[in-house]
């Protein structure tokens, strides 16, 4: 058996590094997770992805309403662990971070220090990067600044929204946990410090708010900011005083709408107007429906 190993994690991105190091020969001896929350409309409790694999494969499982509780403390120093491995959770108290041997990594999906932050992906997309990618890195005092164990290269294709570089840095951040943990067991980690001499872009989390498109902007800026919200949480506008998701677009060749206005034929096109070209909106979801391709939302849609 490898080292004893506590994994804190909550969404499904987290899921994919929990299964990895439990197919490896370390041993998990504790799995920590956000509480049960109500969810939907009907506030039914839900839990989170990480809980969900944790039960399946029998394995403990402890969820914190505060991480400083002194009895969650006890239980986590009497796991014993030699490292602990943190994949989109909460900000750790030092308390928490410092506490195995070994020390506590993080998994963040950027090439640190671009794009600190808690909605790394998103922001790469709005800001129309080509290239991104997922780092390992011991906790310190300060978020997402500690000493870089690992990072790996991926390049962003122009049909990347969201849901796809999501998944493909799910699944590559898997891979690097289980690199980085081969080095700490061998003993042979090299860190590096993150360079602080340049100004980088951060990735704050994303609310409502924030997701309304500028029509006013140019055409390959709402394309970014429309890919780096797609198909969650999802870019909006109002459209005949209802709440419209986009979930994809393409450019036209032409531009004779102001910004913000829209045409339609009824049938197979919706477009909209930008500071630059037209924009075509392919996949949507008005309020209250489902997600749609662009002919079956105008088929059950009366234009006013």
């Amino acid at each position: 058996m490898g080292m004893r190993i506590v994994f804190m994690g909550t969404p499904e991105f987290a899921v994919a590094s929990l299964k990895a190091l439990v197919s490896s020969k370390q041993e998990i001896v504790g799995v920590i997770t956000a509480p049960d929350r109500p969810q939907g409309r009907g506030k039914k409790l839900g839990i989170s992805a990480v809980k969900e694999f944790a039960l399946l494969n029998k394995l403990k499982l402890l969820q914190p309403d505060n991480l400083k509780n002194e009895s969650f403390i006890k239980e986590l120093l009497a796991l014993k662990a030699d490292l602990q491995i943190v994949v989109a959770f909460r900000i750790l108290p030092e308390i928490i971070w410092s506490m195995p041997k070994r020390g506590t990594f993080n998994l963040h999906a950027s090439l640190l220090p671009k794009y600190r932050g808690a909605a790394p992906i998103n922001w790469a997309l709005i800001n129309g990067e080509t290239e991104t990618g997922i780092t390992t890195f011991f906790l310190d005092k300060k978020i997402d600044t500690g000493k870089i164990i690992l990072q790996k290269k991926e390049v962003i294709q122009e049909n990347d929204d969201f849901g796809t570089l999501y998944s493909k840095l799910m699944l590559k951040g898997a891979a690097l946990i289980l690199d980085t943990v081969a080095l700490i067991e061998k003993g042979s980690v090299n860190t590096f410090l993150q360079n602080d001499k340049n100004s980088y872009l951060l990735a704050p989390k994303i609310f409502r708010q924030d997701c309304e498109i500028n029509w006013e902007q140019d055409a390959d800026q709402i394309v970014n900011f429309i890919r780096g919200m797609s198909p969650y949480p999802a870019a909006w506008c109002n459209f005949n005083n209802e709440m419209l998701k986009i979930f994809h677009v393409n450019k036209t060749t032409t531009k004779h709408l102001d910004p913000g206005k829209f045409e339609s034929d009824g049938k197979n096109y919706l477009h909209f107007g930008t500071q630059t070209s037209d924009l075509t909106i392919t996949s949507l979801q008005i309020q209250g429906k489902k997600r749609m391709a662009i002919e079956e939302f105008l088929r059950g849609y009366r234009m006013s």
